[in-house]
């Protein structure tokens, strides 16, 4: 992979997180509000593959480049760390109960489903937004 295509994964990444924002809030809408449960299934399923490609695009990147270092100094330094720190743990623990979430919904175990749910919601939902929130301050504010 040339370099210049290397240094454009990191952009496609904050879209593709962007993009599972929007699915995810879609699909949330779509159970809560309009109690559809069909178009909720499809938002959740396109927001889990634009995850995954967005987990196998992020993993090929820094196997390639290796540490991404922030640049700012200061206070700004500590603002990018309390966002940065939940994220990079949250990131790693979501996937599991993303993974059940899916499984229990499979299986038609609504009650497990939705319990599964009230914890990797919010979490996935937090990933995907501070991550895009990261890139801009990595590669844009602070570059």
């Amino acid at each position: 992979m040339s370099p210049e295509t290397l240094a454009q994964l990191p952009a496609i990444n904050a879209g593709l997180n962007s993009l599972a924002t929007v699915f995810l809030l879609g699909a949330g809408y779509a159970i809560k509000v309009k109690n559809d449960e069909e178009l909720h299934k499809k938002l959740m399923m396109t927001a889990f593959g634009i995850s995954s490609a967005f987990l196998a695009i992020y993993l090929f990147y820094h196997f390639q480049v290796g540490h991404v270092e922030f640049k700012g100094e200061g206070f700004i330094k500590i603002v990018y760390m309390v966002i940065l720190f939940p994220h990079i743990i949250m990131a790693v623990g979501v996937l599991p109960l993303i993974l059940l979430a899916i499984k229990y919904a499979i299986q038609g175990d609504k009650e497990k489903h939705k319990k599964m749910v009230k914890w990797a919601y919010p979490i996935w939902l937090y990933v995907a937004v501070s991550g895009v929130v990261i890139y801009f301050m990595v590669f844009h504010l602070y570059a």
